[in-house]
């Protein structure tokens, strides 16, 4: 029984894909892992926007990331001995990553260096962080994800204040994966893959977290949901990389559009572009592409966007 009707479709193009220079399809420890020991040319993940129109995105088995140009050229701008997972831009223009073997890093977008922002917990190592968002304060919310689950529902969601103060959010996930802040960031949404959920919680600067809920439930199936966007009318973006899909709700949770994938399944992550916003680019990670659909509201602003 549905409570809703079906939502309407969205197609899809290819905005660009990975050069074929840039494939390497070898196996790595991180396929080993996660990819059944396939030798994968690529796991695109991460895409953001610089205040250029430039779209950055990784590729976590490789430890690569990439800067697009408007015109769907790319660069590799690192190359490094990590997992990087997911990327975002903050106001100055610092680019924060969430590595999955080395905990939340730093780029330098001039000289491609990565280096350590968090490594660890008092010593205690991460799980295996995967995505952030970052606030208009400075904030840093991020996902500790690793290999949790439904049978180890142990996932983790921090807090990094701009005054460098760790705050563990939450700790009892299964699978913490895409995080978001609604446009008035009071409260906060992160994808739950395993149990096929995105939650929504209110955020205080006291208690750090209350009221945590299900706001959306996506179909089970071989996957769940991944990353998360917001539209500037609070409208959820939810990436579907088991159907080649991408779910969008209404601010009350319920489903308005499927937007549809033209290339493969593995609809991992998203951002909002263009020079209205109203764009939302993708990540295919099957077939190394960058997927474009066009919305009829435009992408809320992140921090890398706003006004200095």
């Amino acid at each position: 029984m549905s409570y809703f009707a079906p939502p309407q479709d969205i197609p899809t193009t290819v905005f660009t894909r990975l050069p074929d220079r840039f494939r390497k399809p070898v196996r790595t420890a991180w396929a080993d892992a996660n990819r059944g020991g396939e030798a994968i040319h690529s796991f695109l993940e991460g895409p953001s926007f610089d205040r250029a129109g430039n779209l950055w995105v990784t590729d976590i088995p490789h430890g690569r990331i990439f800067r697009i140009s408007t015109q769907g050229e790319w660069t590799l701008v690192s190359e490094y001995d990590g997992w990087p997972n997911g990327l975002k831009i903050a106001r100055d223009g610092t680019i924060f990553i969430t590595d999955y073997r080395n905990g939340l890093m730093r780029l330098d977008p001039a000289t491609g260096r990565v280096e350590e922002v968090l490594g660890h917990i008092r010593s205690e190592g991460f799980k295996g962080l995967n995505d952030l968002v970052i606030a208009r304060n400075g904030d840093i919310y991020f996902t500790d994800q690793g290999q949790t689950g439904m049978q180890d529902p142990t996932g983790r969601v921090y807090r990094l204040a701009a005054d460098g103060r760790l705050e563990c959010l939450i700790a009892t996930g299964p699978s913490p994966n895409g995080i978001v802040l609604d446009r008035a960031e009071r409260h906060l949404y992160v994808a739950m893959t395993r149990a096929g959920q995105v939650w929504r919680m209110a955020v205080t600067r006291d208690a750090g977290v209350s009221k945590a809920n299900v706001f959306a439930q996506i179909p089970a199936g071989i996957a769940g949901p991944d990353g998360l966007a917001m539209d500037e009318e609070d409208a959820l973006a939810i990436c579907d990389p088991g159907r080649g899909s991408v779910w969008v709700v209404d601010r009350l949770g319920e489903p308005r559009w499927r937007i549809r994938s033209c290339a493969g399944l593995a609809t991992t992550n998203l951002a909002y572009g263009g020079a209205d916003r109203r764009s939302l680019f993708i990540t295919e990670s099957a077939s190394g592409s960058v997927l474009r659909a066009e919305m009829r509201v435009a992408g809320r602003a992140m921090v890398s966007h706003d006004e200095a």
